[in-house]
């Protein structure tokens, strides 16, 4: 028998959308399944089907914006704290970066942003802002695995047995972690890549081998890299820039 699913779970699971907005689309009359329109919330569907998103659906979609900003330390990744600015205050048309795309922002493209994996105050580099969920999800979701790459800068002896801890051993908050890939570039420079992402973690991961992280830079997620983009600066993910 061919196995049947929730299609506001298949639409997820296939990255068309997230299930919220599937199902939004699906009380819309906007999804179409081998041909015919779909408009009953829990319709099981063949894993087989064929999705399809009519026009208005498909324009909303197009319309929501994922950015990149370069945050700077000293700023906060969701909301503001007492001295402390949000980074999403760096989003505004003087900071983005001259280039092709001609896309404009929008105020309501800045209202409806939210962060997909967050930089702890002191920590700088890549920062995700997304309106898109399927983005959201495959960064930050319970079953993410995407890759997160970070320079980290440390003072402490560091040997290969501690590298070896660093990339798998340790145990935070009662659950151990998953392996992590450890470098050492410099002597006292790491490349840390982590398929996970809890509080403070590689700061955390550190102290427990006696190292002091005195500057963390994340510079890649999954397929999308920092490159070029100046402190402070963000531009927009490019059609062609996938996570």
């Amino acid at each position: 028998m061919t196995e049947l699913i929730r299609l506001s779970k298949l639409m997820s699971e296939k990255g068309i959308c997230s299930r919220r907005e599937a199902e939004k689309y699906i009380d819309q009359k906007q999804v179409l399944v081998d041909g015919l329109i779909i408009d009953k919330q829990g319709t099981k569907v063949s894993k087989k089907s064929k999705i399809e998103l009519l026009d208005r659906a498909k324009n909303e979609k197009n319309e929501k914006v994922t950015i990149l900003l370069n945050k700077p330390v000293g700023y906060v990744s969701t909301q503001p704290e007492k001295d402390y600015p949000a980074a999403i205050e760096l989003i505004e048309e003087r900071n983005k970066i001259k280039s092709k795309d001609r896309r404009v922002l929008k105020k309501i493209h800045i209202t409806k942003l939210a962060v997909a994996g967050r930089l702890d105050i002191d920590s700088k580099g890549l920062l995700v802002l997304t309106q898109d969920g399927t983005i959201a999800k495959k960064i930050i979701g319970e079953d993410a695995h995407i890759e997160k790459e970070y320079l980290v800068r440390f003072v402490g002896d560091i040997s290969d047995e501690k590298i070896k801890r660093i990339s798998h051993g340790l145990v935070l908050d009662g659950k151990a972690l998953k392996k992590a890939e450890v470098t050492l570039l410099h002597p006292n420079l790491l490349q840390i890549i982590l398929h996970e992402g809890k509080k403070r973690q590689i700061r955390r991961m550190l102290e427990m081998v006696d190292l002091k992280v005195i500057s963390l830079k994340r510079v890649r997620i999954g397929k999308v890299t920092l490159g070029d983009l100046p402190i402070g600066r963000w531009r927009f993910l490019k059609e062609d820039e996938k996570f």
